[in-house]
């Protein structure tokens, strides 16, 4: 009685062996297969590179993103263009300040604004944006100077807010006439009254 027993034992044995040899084999050859037709992809070495910056107002870290202003030739006029930062994320009037800095020691041709411009103190309330400029932002250069450097300074100070009033002071002093030749400065300023007003 115990010999069939162990015939039908080792019989299930041999054909659960069978069933797991078979599988194994079949899953490899279709790994093989599968390999040969869908090479793996090379390497992508365009990133991370040239990866964009995000857009401003977004946060990467503990630095948010943002523009500073500059100015270009484009063969007929100046124009300005968007710079992108990344500063220390805080307060928006601290943000502002750190903005600024960089904007003021961009001391080439890019840039419009005279050497030794300091920032004085930034305020930010709503859609109102205040600018306090030491004395020397107001030295020398012709009207496309003078037109420039107010540029930058509208569109720095709107970069997080691109519909923001802008006021620009002088040691302390609302600013209303720009240079000896007198560029008449309308405030509050807005990105819309200088592109439509100002010609660079």
């Amino acid at each position: 009685m115990t010999q069939p027993r162990s015939n039908r034992v080792s019989s299930a044995l041999i054909a659960g062996i069978s069933a797991a040899v078979v599988t194994v084999t079949g899953a490899a050859a279709w790994f093989a297969w599968n390999s040969s037709n869908n090479p793996p992809a090379p390497p992508d070495k365009s990133q991370p590179l040239n990866r964009p910056i995000p857009q401003p107002g977004t946060v990467s870290g503990k630095e948010l993103n943002t523009n500073i202003y500059l100015l270009k030739d484009n063969g007929k006029n100046l124009v300005l263009v968007a710079q992108p930062i990344r500063v220390a994320n805080g307060k928006p009037n601290q943000v502002l300040e750190a903005a600024f800095k960089v904007l003021l020691e961009k001391q080439n041709k890019s840039s419009a604004i005279p050497k030794g411009t300091k920032i004085l103190g930034t305020k930010v309330e709503k859609d109102t944006v205040r600018i306090n400029l030491s004395n020397e932002f107001t030295s020398g250069g012709g009207s496309a100077s003078m037109t420039g450097r107010v540029g930058q300074v509208i569109y720095t100070a709107t970069a997080l807010n691109p519909k923001a009033k802008v006021y620009i002071s002088v040691n302390g002093k609302q600013l209303d006439v720009l240079g000896g030749e007198g560029l008449e400065l309308e405030q509050p300023m807005t990105r819309e009254i200088f592109d439509k007003e100002y010609q660079l």
